[in-house]
Parts: C-alpha cells; sequence; structure tokens
C-alpha cells in the first residue's frame, strides 16, 4: 500500500523508524539482526501501517538496509520502507537501487540528503550525484512507481539559515513529487502546530507526520539535542537535570512526557505518529499502551 493510501484513513496510522545493526563479524550481525526482530514482533502489536529502516551515511549499511527490509516485508507481513540518501551515489547506483527495492515488492521510499560520511563535517554533492533531497524526490519520482516520504524539520534544519528558508525547500521537495513528510524529533508540540501553521500557509498540504522519541536516558537527550538542535519544555528541562543520575526515574519522566505529547498531537487531529525507538521495543510499547489512537479529529 502506498502512502496516499495509508494516509487515507479515519484513525491515526501509527508507524516506527529502526537502523540496521551494526558489527564486527557477520556471526554477530546476524545476532544482532535476530534481536531486533524480537523487539519488531513486540511493537508489531500496535499494528504498524509501515517500519521505515535507515541507510547508513555514504550507503554503509545499504544491503544489510535492504536485508532487512525484505524480512520485514517477507517475514512480519508489514510495510518496509527504506530511506535512501544522496551521499556516495551516482545517478547510476541510484537507479540500480531503486530497481532492487521496486523488484523485492517495496511501494514506499523515505529521500533524504543525508550526513556525511563519519569524520568529514561537510556534505560534498557526488559525482552525477545529487546535492539536494528535491533534486532526489524529483529523480525517484520520474524513474519509479515509488511512493515517497521526505524529512521535514519543525524547528529547522541546523544547516538551513532560517525555517522560513527550510520550509520553502520542503516545499521544493513536495513540488517535485513527496507524498508525506515526517518530522525529525521534537519535544515542543508548540513548535509542531506552528510549523503547521506556516507550511500551510505557504500552500503545503500533504501529511506532516510528527516523530516521537521516548526519553530513556539523560546522555540520550543530551547528544541528541545537539545533533539535531530540538529544543526541551522548560519544566521537562528541569526534571530531567534534577534526577540525571537516576536512570529509572529518567525512564519514567521521558515515557510520561511521550505519552502526554502524543495525546496532545492526537487530540489536535494529526494524520499518525511515527516513532523512534532506537531498536528497542520497551519505551514505545508503553507510550502505545497508554494513548488514544481513536482521538483524531
Amino acid at each position: 500500500m502506498k502512502l496516499k493510501e495509508i494516509y487515507n484513513s479515519n484513525k491515526p496510522i501509527i508507524s516506527f523508524e529502526i537502523f540496521p545493526p551494526k558489527a564486527q563479524n557477520t556471526d554477530e550481525l546476524n545476532q544482532k539482526i535476530n534481536d531486533l526482530f524480537e523487539e519488531l514482533r513486540i511493537l508489531s502489536e500496535f499494528n504498524p501501517a509501515f517500519i521505515s529502516v535507515t541507510y547508513g551515511a555514504g550507503g554503509s549499511t545499504r544491503e544489510t538496509t535492504l536485508d532487512i527490509v525484505t524480512k520485514i516485508k517477507n517475514n512480519m507481513n508489514i510495510q518496509p520502507m527504506p530511506h535512501f540518501t544522496c551521499v556516495g551515489s551516482s545517478r547510476g547506483d541510484i537507479l540500480e537501487y531503486l530497481k532492487k527495492i521496486e523488484s523485492a515488492g517495496i511501494e514506499n521510499i523515505l529521500a533524504l540528503r543525508g550526513d556525511p560520511p563519519k569524520g568529514e563535517t561537510k556534505f560534498v554533492k557526488p559525482v552525477d550525484g545529487f546535492g539536494y533531497a528535491n533534486e532526489l524526490v524529483e529523480f525517484i519520482k520520474s524513474n519509479t512507481n515509488l511512493s515517497i516520504a521526505v524529512a521535514a524539520y519543525p524547528e529547522c534544519h541546523m544547516e538551513c539559515c532560517s525555517l522560513d528558508q527550510d520550509i520553502e525547500n520542503l516545499k521544493r521537495k513536495i513540488d517535485n513529487g513527496a507524498d508525506v513528510a515526517i518530522t525529525q524529533v521534537f519535544y515542543d508540540n508548540n513548535c509542531y502546530f506552528e510549523f503547521l501553521e506556516k507550511t500551510q500557509n505557504k500552500g503545503i498540504n500533504i501529511p506532516i507526520i510528527p516523530g516521537i522519541l521516548p526519553i530513556t536516558s539523560y546522555s540520550q537527550i543530551e547528544r541528541i539535542s545537539t545533533l539535531s538542535g530540538c529544543k526541551l519544555p522548560d519544566e521537562l528541562s528541569q526534571k530531567l537535570a534534577e534526577n540525571k543520575d537516576d536512570s529509572e526515574a529518567i525512564k519514567q519522566i521521558g515515557i510520561e512526557f511521550a505519552v502526554k505529547q502524543a495525546n496532545e498531537l492526537l487530540k489536535s487531529g494529526v494524520s499518525g505518529i511515527h516513532f523512534y525507538p532506537l531498536n528497542k521495543a520497551f519505551a514505545v510499547k508503553t507510550v502505545l499502551e497508554n494513548i488514544k489512537t481513536e482521538q483524531r479529529v
């Protein structure tokens, strides 16, 4: 089922993002993949419409991503959605991979510019490749029948000069063929609501799906805040700081906040929520057990 059909629903859509595990050897990788699928089986109880699978910088997990995507489709009977980036790929490389995806029966893809490979600080456009996600979207749209999702940044992409400019960048991706946008993690719903208003004023009318990552450790949220620039509401930030040495308290605070955040988003009428479980089921499972998914307006 393609993204347009998935989000043409009276109920909010639940989806997840996972990433291919890294390992020193094949045996270790296979074990980690088996462990990942045990976590996914727990999350599958919540009937996700799809599971997206990230794609390592420079294509470092390209084949593992495809293997996991195929296994989700064939063994779990859940729609998978591979990520794909511009990093390190020529047009020929991209087309070859897209055809592999289609031949595996995959219908959806998340198109991203991508981050620079490890050790590099600046994105470099590949030879005969693309420098921006909107160019990749246009190429996918012109050469495949895949339905395309893209990323959105309610608090502005860290490399962009302003939120207004970032929204113009999002509009280019949509004008070139994107069907759905999924947001980067955020913790202040007001940022998301204000972002929606701004995008609607620019004529953007595709679903913009909020992304939620329940906080489960203090070091985790410090790292995420640094990498993404997401802001924490003052009350949440204070609670986390006061309990930073108590790991169980941090999990409880993070999960309770994610429940509150998700319920507020659902009450506002969002088309769905995309959860980032970081390959572990516990936190997202607990959140989903405590939210009201029938709340879509």
